[in-house]
Order: C-alpha cells, then sequence, then structure tokens
C-alpha cells in the first residue's frame, strides 16, 4: 500500500544540498525544474555550513513544486519543509541512525506528524566511498549482494517503514544496480526511491524499468541541468 503522500505513478525529485545550492546557479537550475514539471525537490546533505531554512525559503520564493527535507543530520531539522522524510538507516548498525536521533528528534517533529514519512534508508556501496558512509560510520552494502539488500528492505517494510531508498550515495562512481534494484522491487509492496551515482538519461530509464518509483537526481543535475529534463521527459513514457 502506497502512502497517499506520493503520487501512485513514476516520480523525479531534485535533491539540493544547502552548501552547494544558492545565488545564479540555484535559479538556474530551479527554472529547469519547473520547466520539465519536476515532482520534488529535496532539501539536505551530510554536512551543515548553511542554513536549511534559508534554502527552503528561496526555493519556495522560485517555485511552487513541494520542498521535501532529506535530513543528513539533526542541524537540519526545520518546519518549513511541506514533507519530512524520517530516515533510519536500516542498512548499518549505527544506533544513533536507527533511532537515537529520532528521539531527539521525535518531540521537535511531534506536531507536524502529517508531514512524515518513515524511510528505511539503505546504503549500497557503488564505487568509492561516499560522504554519507564516512559520515554515518557504517558501511554499505555490496553491490554484488542482492539478496542482503531484499532482507533489508523487507525488515523495514515489517517494520512499518512507508518507504525504501536504495543509495548509492553522493558522489558515487556508479548507481545502485539494475539487478538489484528489480530483487528489491520484486519483494516489497512500498514505494522505493533510487539515488546517488545517476548521471546519465540511459540509467534514468533503467532504473525506472526496473521498478524505481522515484529517482532522486543531485551532483550530476548541478553539472548539466538538461540532465533534470531528460529525466523528466523519460518519466512522462511511463
Amino acid at each position: 500500500m502506497k502512502p497517499n503522500k506520493f503520487p501512485g505513478k513514476k516520480s523525479i525529485a531534485l535533491l539540493l544540498d544547502p552548501d552547494k545550492a544558492e545565488g545564479d546557479s540555484l535559479q538556474y537550475i530551479l527554472k529547469a525544474a519547473n520547466e520539465s514539471n519536476t515532482d520534488f525537490i529535496f532539501a539536505g546533505g551530510s554536512l551543515t555550513f548553511n542554513s536549511i531554512d534559508n534554502l527552503i525559503s528561496e526555493v519556495k520564493k522560485l517555485c511552487s513544486i513541494p520542498v521535501i527535507l532529506f535530513p543528513g543530520n539533526l542541524l537540519q531539522l526545520t518546519l518549513k519543509a511541506d514533507m519530512i522524510l524520517l530516515l533510519s538507516l536500516i542498512s548499518g548498525r549505527n544506533s544513533e541512525l536507527l533511532i537515537g536521533n529520532h528521539v531527539i528528534a521525535a518531540p521537535f517533529l511531534k506536531n507536524i506528524r502529517e508531514k512524515l514519512v518513515s524511510v528505511g534508508y539503505i546504503l549500497i556501496s557503488c564505487g568509492n566511498k561516499t560522504s554519507v558512509e564516512y559520515i554515518s560510520q557504517t558501511a554499505a552494502i555490496p553491490s554484488d549482494k542482492p539478496e542482503i539488500a531484499v532482507a533489508t528492505a523487507l525488515a523495514g517494510e515489517m517494520l512499518g517503514m512507508q518507504m525504501i531508498y536504495l543509495e548509492a550515495g553522493s558522489g558515487a562512481t556508479n548507481p545502485v544496480p539494475v539487478n538489484l534494484i528489480k530483487a528489491v522491487v520484486e519483494n516489497i509492496t512500498i514505494p522505493l526511491a533510487v539515488g546517488g551515482g545517476i548521471k546519465n538519461k540511459q540509467e534514468v530509464e533503467e532504473i525506472f524499468h526496473a521498478g524505481a518509483d522515484l529517482i532522486v537526481l543531485g551532483n550530476a543535475c548541478e553539472k548539466n541541468p538538461e540532465l533534470l529534463k531528460e529525466a523528466c521527459r523519460i518519466r512522462d513514457k511511463f
């Protein structure tokens, strides 16, 4: 059963890092997002030098696309987002990222429960070590071990997660492998998001064909905003 916060169709999200998205470059990428009917803007990053509130406020001035908080740490909590992903890093064994930070955040979030989407966040090793792995101090699931990813995703769904997110990590050499995505899709009944390492339209098409419901694009769109438009054109074919 899909949570009603997400549409029952293929979707594209643009991930903006508060430490990178600003000025003319932010206006340019949001113009591309508007023109291509991007479904969501995700706001968040592994580190926090700039205010997440400032980024969300600026995004809301420039477009009407729903803004979803994709928090990298507790300093990125905000009430300004339209939705908040309550991420539990279920691929790792760092208790702070499984439940510890959530306990600290709960009093802050208790009056906006309608905005929350509980997400089973799964890191997949897809090349070089990423910022997410380093900051989280957890090991990613090897990309050639789909059975571990499937069992982890199943556990997340059985624990009541509303979505599974397969993450290759910002700056990953490669995206999450198609065969691993297919294996997870065949075993869960909740929406699946995939992000990290996606660099071209062929990879977008392959990931959608594999069964992903939502594709999250970040670094590659900063370098090539045209990728966002191409990804949305592919989305519209499904």
